[in-house]
Formats: C-alpha cells, sequence, structure tokens
C-alpha cells in the first residue's frame, strides 16, 4: 500500500508530465512557425514521450489502488526570441522534471517502498538520458546553429527523429 505523501506525489507528476507535454508541444509550435520541421518534428515526439511517461505514472497509482486525480494544465509562459531559446528552456525544464522525480524517490525510500522505488529507477534513468540530450542539443546548436548550413544540417538530423514508446513495462 501506498503511503498518502507518495500517492499525492504521484499523481502530481502525472499532471507534470502532462504539462511537460503541453510545453514542448508550444515548443514544437514555435519551430513550425519558424520553418524549423526539424526541431517541430522533435519536439512533437518529446510531447508524445512525456504523455506516455504521464500514462505510466497513473497506470501504476492504479495498479496500487490509488485513483488519478488530474488537474488542469497551465498554459506554458515561455517567450521564444531566437532559435536557441526553446532548447534552453528544455533543458532547464529537463533538471526541473529530474528534481521533481528524485522528491518522489526520496519520500518512497523514507517509507520503504521498495515498490514505488523500483518502479522509478527507470524515470532516474530515463532523467539522466532527458538531460543529457536536452544540453547536447543546446550545445549542439551554439556551435552549430548561427552557420545556415548548420542549422540546416541539424534541423535535417532532428527530422529524422521517430518516435519510440517508453520501454518500462508496469
Amino acid at each position: 500500500m501506498l503511503s498518502k505523501r507518495v500517492v499525492e506525489l504521484l499523481n502530481d507528476q502525472v499532471n507534470k508530465e502532462f504539462y511537460s507535454a503541453y510545453l514542448y508541444l508550444d515548443m514544437a509550435n514555435y519551430y513550425k512557425d519558424q520553418s524549423l520541421d526539424g526541431f517541430y518534428n522533435w519536439y512533437k515526439i518529446q510531447a508524445q514521450e512525456e504523455r506516455d511517461h504521464a500514462v505510466l505514472f497513473m497506470e501504476y497509482l492504479q495498479q496500487n489502488g490509488e485513483s488519478v486525480v488530474l488537474d488542469a494544465i497551465a498554459k506554458p509562459d515561455k517567450e521564444f526570441k531566437e532559435f536557441i531559446d526553446p532548447l534552453k528552456a528544455a533543458a532547464e525544464h529537463e533538471r526541473y522534471v529530474t528534481g521533481l522525480i528524485h522528491n518522489i524517490y526520496d519520500a518512497a525510500y523514507q517509507d520503504k517502498d521498495f515498490r514505488t522505488m523500483q518502479f522509478l529507477d527507470w524515470f532516474v534513468k530515463e532523467q539522466a538520458e532527458e538531460e543529457d540530450t536536452a544540453n547536447n542539443l543546446v550545445t549542439r546548436f551554439g556551435l552549430f546553429g548561427s552557420d545556415a548550413k548548420g542549422l540546416y544540417m541539424l534541423d535535417s538530423e532532428l527530422a529524422a527523429r521517430t518516435y519510440t514508446a517508453p520501454s518500462l513495462t508496469l
């Protein structure tokens, strides 16, 4: 049985993951408006991945006999003026999400809730990858983004991303 605190944090994470999807859709739309279809594709797929993360948290709660509480999702509040702005905002957001996952893990650890800790292990690894990828995009844009050919190549590379469902099974 999950503690009330862990249930609240997991429910909050469901909503945070849906917000992440919403945020990434906002970033995708920004890039679509700028005719950077590769960046659009990358963030559209990122939004789908975040939605699937939310569903995994929902299913975990349900499998443990808990109700899912869906809250209103806030409108993304970032304004993007330069092509690099969404990349930097995404890297910052991934660090924030990592902190959220760590907080849930800490609560589960304090409760000796080993099942939840095991469930969260996948998300801890996933967040390391997410942060690395987001930081890498910022770095690569800094290296190549100011050059039209470099930006074209990076956009083309991001256009090749395809969706892969999360590997975590409950």
